[in-house]
């Protein structure tokens, strides 16, 4: 996705750190892997089915804005470069992810968030925030996002419309790649979080999601 910029200076290094803000948000994301949605047939849905199903994958288009700012944030300030490597890796499948959710929402005749800018700028400084603990803690973040972002898949995948089978392989593949994500981080010295972080990040994710789903 962006490269570790050890040779710059800190200037350099934070103009090309808003610059990739700015293209997460603004530009349309490329995946380097095909749509998990493939062939499958993009059947017609009543309009309260599509404006569900468009509400969902608004508020997965948004959650991969955060996965980005996150990742991005925690890697600008990682210890170990086997760790910034690790947390770029994992942003490189969340532009896969973007760029799919943003297909999806195309084809249903939606858009992302209005509060995308939002929602970046206030994930990358938590990113930064969790970064700067060290990379045990770094890592745990990576598994507690991951967890919550899987859990919230699966509702999602049990709500969405029957005949939306193109969302749903987009969904299922996000899931997979989330659990690989977290496993990753486990097996590098993840550190487990203290109770009230989880808790926190479960509360301002509720939030996210309410306001996602209609803006």
């Amino acid at each position: 996705m962006r490269n570790a910029f050890r040779d710059s200076s800190p200037f350099d290094h934070w103009i090309g750190e808003l610059q990739a803000g700015l293209a997460t948000v603004f530009a349309s994301p490329t995946a380097a892997r095909a749509n998990p949605a493939g062939n499958e047939a993009d059947v017609a849905l009543e309009d309260s089915e599509r404006r569900h199903a468009a509400g969902l994958m608004r508020i997965n288009h948004t959650g991969e804005i955060c996965a980005q700012a996150l990742y991005c944030g925690q890697a600008a300030v990682a210890r170990e470069e086997a760790t910034r490597q690790q947390l770029l890796d994992a942003a490189q499948e969340e532009t896969d992810h973007l760029a799919w959710c943003a297909d999806r929402l195309g084809e249903l005749d939606s858009r992302p968030s209005l509060l995308n800018p939002l929602w970046y700028a206030g994930s990358y400084a938590i990113g930064l925030a969790a970064g700067l603990r060290g990379d045990g803690w770094n890592l745990g973040f990576v598994v507690e996002t991951e967890r919550q972002v899987e859990a919230h898949l699966q509702e999602h995948l049990e709500t969405l419309p029957p005949a939306d089978l193109r969302s749903r392989r987009i969904l299922e593949t996000m899931k997979a790649d989330e659990a690989r994500h977290a496993e990753h981080a486990l097996d590098a010295g993840a550190r487990a979080l203290p109770s009230p972080i989880p808790q926190a990040m479960a509360a301002s994710s509720k939030v996210m999601k309410a306001l996602a789903y209609r803006f």
